[in-house]
């Protein structure tokens, strides 16, 4: 049976009567039973966040391996590409789901926090938390929690919606260590911007001109942003998104090479192994066999 890197459908994981939830926007588990069937990589359509209290975990995201030892948090954004491979039997965590929608609303006012944020968990997807930051973190989950239980309170979404953005603020506060915290340019945000563009769009665009539409710039103009704010290209940012999914295709499913092709909507076989070759130095089957 073939197991493409299609969005997880966690949706059938929940029981949405047993848990404190408003609708499938903003969702809090307390220690779920996570299951390991799956070893194979996936995406959600959604933002994790898991307050881990006790044991480890370990796996991937994006192909980067890491292993969370508690306290910790970690966060994992939209359409990464995730692999869990074992939990420790003590495991316990809060969880915290954040639809898309939700995402805007929380960060409207907070932009340029959230852009800091995912550039952080893209590098690192957890950090440590001392006692102080496990309180407040904690204390969030728990009045989120208190708030949507209030089923009669008129403002009950909005004041879930403010703690879940302070909350935000925290989070950004816990990964601050691993960042520059230098006042960003208007360029930096913008080149911020374009790569989360590619992470939702790649498998369908990988022409420069769909993403400076999107920015309302011009093809050439984005290029040379992203050139002197990345140090890569924009094209070379799109194939690298491209090879980092056909990568996981290929060292974990058992989908052909044409079916790869399809997925990665390559017009034919014959021009997604010269893409690939072109990149890595490898075909397709080579570095599947390797």
């Amino acid at each position: 049976m073939n197991q493409a890197i299609s969005l997880f459908d966690w949706r059938s994981e929940i029981n949405f009567q047993k848990t404190d939830a408003i609708g499938e926007n903003l969702i809090l588990l307390e220690n779920p039973q996570i299951h390991l069937s799956f070893n194979y990589p996936f995406k959600v359509d959604i933002t994790i966040v898991v307050i881990c209290t006790k044991g480890t975990m370990k796996g991937s995201v994006n192909l980067k391996s890491f292993t969370m030892r508690a306290p910790a948090l970690l966060v994992v954004m939209p359409y990464q590409i995730i692999k869990l491979f074992s939990l420790s039997q003590e495991f316990t965590g809060y969880f915290i789901l954040i639809s898309h929608k939700s995402i805007e609303s929380i960060t409207a006012i907070y932009i340029k926090d959230f852009y800091t944020l995912r550039n952080a968990v893209k590098e690192q997807p957890w950090t440590p938390l001392n006692a102080e930051n496990m309180k407040r973190m904690l204390s969030f989950f728990t009045s989120i929690q208190q708030i949507i239980r209030t089923k009669d309170h008129i403002h009950r979404i909005k004041i879930a919606e403010l703690l879940a953005q302070a909350m935000y603020l925290e989070m950004e506060n816990v990964f601050s260590k691993s960042l520059k915290n230098e006042k960003k340019s208007k360029r930096v945000i913008l080149a911020e911007r374009f790569l989360n563009l590619v992470e939702h769009h790649y498998p369908a665009h990988r022409d420069t001109k769909f993403y400076a539409d999107k920015l309302s710039l011009t093809p050439k103009y984005l290029s040379k942003i992203i050139k002197e704010n990345t140090g890569k290209s924009a094209i070379d940012w799109i194939n690298s998104y491209v090879l980092l999914d056909a990568k996981a295709l290929l060292k974990s499913t058992n989908q052909t090479i044409q079916q790869i092709s399809d997925q990665l909507n390559f017009p034919s076989q014959s021009h997604f192994g010269k893409f690939f070759k072109n990149h890595t130095g490898v075909s397709p089957k080579e570095y599947r066999s390797k």
